[in-house]
């Protein structure tokens, strides 16, 4: 009996523009969205795709480095130098997919498109086992005026007409070949460079979310559709406690604050840290940090608590969910905290890849009672909000 083999599927993710529109200092691929970059969510509906074999990127080589943060840990190969413009960027992708063992189906997607689902990506899959090409598109709903001078000039029939988006996927040999032919042309998208070689592309119906994110308006749609399917919202909180010892600094919430004592604890001692990995693990149902990082193992002697705070993220990060706000409070009488709390709240959000406004770090005394009023040592209690599928 025959053995029957799936075709090979890469999607060549298009993030080498500028985003000029946009207005931000960096191009909105590697904006955040929900807790992660723009890019990364892109990559991420790809690559988690059964039907997907690989993922490749094109981008401007300028962002390199924002382009490798952006998806670090995704084992992506390296990515593709784009050109002066989308056509140029995407026939650059295509020849790298060439010289590398050409697959057999390729789905270019536009990077700013991470609300893409995996039955649209299936669909246009299905539809190139009968048709060279095939897009995702919106069927237009709306009535369409033709405009003059800010007045209607005329009525458009929007009968037939859709509004195409991407993956836009094709049967790989015929579309190199489309794109080498249409060098030098300025044809708005790949089904257009299908069409002029004589292809043909169906149609394939997609949803309004798989929108392109252009504007400052269009991120926070963004957002609030990935917020409202995390509709499982749980809340922990974290205490924890050091004593005093001697040295010359302490570390608060990632930073060393000069003192004229130390803390004493097997890792680097960070009470703040140490309070919000345990209210993150608990609004996880995760243990405490205790069980994730024993204090009898010497790997974690004077580490830094950056690395547990983390892993509690990433743990949210596996369940498909986001940090939603973290709450920090100090109690001490020395060192004085209000200095630093600006910088304790920028270090927080930056080990939790969010945005410092989710993030408030606070500062109270025991008004001379108790071990704290006594300065034998410093408290630290956190509260964690965090959102996950339902």
């Amino acid at each position: 009996m025959p053995t029957c083999i799936a075709p090979t599927c890469i999607a060549l993710i298009v993030a080498g523009g500028s985003g000029q529109r946009f207005g931000a200092e960096r191009p909105k691929q590697y904006l955040d969205l929900a807790g992660k970059p723009v890019l990364r969510r892109t990559v991420e509906a790809f690559l988690s795709h059964p039907q997907v074999t690989g993922v490749r990127v094109v981008i401007d080589p300028t962002w390199r480095e924002a382009y490798d943060a952006a998806v670090a840990g995704l084992g992506l190969p390296d990515p593709v130098a784009g050109g002066a413009s989308r056509q140029d960027s995407v026939r650059n992708g295509l020849e790298a997919l060439a010289a590398d063992g050409a697959p057999d189906l390729v789905l270019i997607h536009d990077a700013a498109r991470p609300l893409i689902d995996g039955a649209t990506i299936c669909a246009v899959i299905a539809a190139l086992d009968s048709t060279p090409g095939a897009i995702a598109a919106v069927q237009v709903a709306d009535t369409l005026k033709r405009g003059s001078s800010g007045a209607i000039a005329g009525t458009v029939d929007r009968e037939g007409l859709w509004r195409a988006q991407t993956p836009q996927g094709f049967r790989f040999p015929a579309i190199l070949e489309a794109h080498r032919a249409a060098a030098g042309l300025s044809l708005t998208d790949d089904a257009a460079v299908a069409e002029r070689a004589g292809l043909a592309v169906a149609l394939v119906p997609s949803k309004e979310d798989n929108f392109k994110v252009t504007t400052p308006d269009d991120l926070t749609r963004a957002t609030r559709a990935i917020m409202s399917s995390l509709w499982d919202v749980r809340t922990g909180s974290g205490f924890d406690v050091h004593r005093f010892t001697d040295g010359d600094f302490v570390t608060l919430c990632g930073l060393r604050v000069p003192h004229d004592h130390g803390l004493e604890g097997h890792s680097d001692a960070d009470v703040g840290l140490h309070a919000l990995t345990d209210a993150i693990l608990g609004a996880l149902a995760a243990g405490d940090i205790g069980s994730h990082f024993p204090p009898t193992d010497p790997r974690w002697r004077g580490a830094d608590s950056a690395k547990f705070l983390r892993h509690a993220a990433d743990l949210v990060a596996e369940r498909g969910g986001v940090i939603a706000h973290a709450d920090v409070t100090i109690i001490c009488e020395r060192p004085k905290v209000g200095p630093h709390r600006a910088a304790m709240a920028e270090r927080i959000a930056q080990i939790l890849g969010i945005e410092v406004g989710r993030v408030s770090v606070k500062a109270t005394t025991t008004e001379q009672l108790g071990f704290t009023g006594r300065r034998e040592g410093i408290a630290a209690q956190a509260v964690a909000t965090i959102r996950l599928p339902g």
